[in-house]
């Protein structure tokens, strides 16, 4: 390991607003003591709890963070090194309503408890074009999210990926949920909100690459049975070409 990440991670474990707990010590039954408390015991406040899953560097938290100082937003991601880039820069601008979590999503429930969250954020996740399970949007994944996100709280999905598009707004068909906002081609409107003008280091890549930008928003609800869409549904090509290399 370079001495620049082992810096970096010397440096996590000093900074204030990130927490890191091992998955041998969650599913060893160790409670995480901010779950069902992060208002109480770390933002002290009440304000809404939004969360990044697969936050990355950090850039969405933080611009959503910026946008809306009167709620609390958390990014999750469980790559140390590109934490340290948001939570280092978070720092460095002041901003007390951010904090950064270092886990596996899969383990996300174990972090939050019962109507503690009141918005979820996927930007551009891996569209796993082979493993539904392991896809941000799949039905697995929305069972954990009904055990700590509000009644119809809100789930952003932004993604270059027409098949995690296409398979996500399926789901939501299938499965009755309420949409509150659907683009194909995201800045082919000029009237947008705001918060959706917000761009990451991979989003630019895709729109200097001629790739258009999808974005769904829907109210997720607890269901007595979630239900995988049935269809097929092309692949990405330009993915096969490599994600630093221009589809011809």
């Amino acid at each position: 390991m370079g001495k620049n990440k082992l810096s970096k991670f010397a440096d996590m474990l000093e900074f204030p607003h990130v927490f890191q707990v091992s998955s041998h010590d969650i599913l060893s039954g160790k409670n995480f003591e901010m779950r069902g408390k992060w208002n109480e015991i770390f933002f002290e406040n009440n304000h809404p709890i939004v969360l990044e899953l697969g936050c990355g560097k950090g850039e969405y938290t933080l611009g959503l963070a910026e946008m809306y100082p009167q709620k609390n937003f958390v990014g999750i991601d469980i790559k140390g090194a590109r934490i340290w880039t948001g939570a280092k820069s978070s720092l460095q601008k002041g901003l007390t309503n951010v904090a950064f979590l270092r886990t596996n999503i899969e383990m996300i429930q174990h972090f939050f408890g019962a109507n503690e969250v009141a918005e979820i954020w996927l930007t551009f996740p891996d569209p796993q074009m082979k493993k539904v399970t392991k896809r941000l949007t799949a039905t697995n994944f929305l069972k954990s999210y009904c055990q700590f996100l509000k009644p119809n709280g809100y789930v952003h999905l932004k993604t270059d990926s027409n098949f995690l598009f296409t398979y996500t707004h399926a789901m939501v068909q299938t499965n009755g949920f309420k949409i509150n906002a659907l683009y194909y081609d995201l800045y082919a409107d000029e009237n947008i909100d705001p918060v959706l003008k917000i761009k990451t280091y991979y989003e630019r890549q895709w729109l200097s690459r001629g790739i258009c930008i999808k974005y769904i928003q829907f109210e997720l609800k607890t269901i007595e049975h979630f239900v995988e869409p049935e269809l097929e549904i092309e692949h990405d090509s330009y993915r096969s070409f490599g994600r630093n290399q221009v589809q011809s």
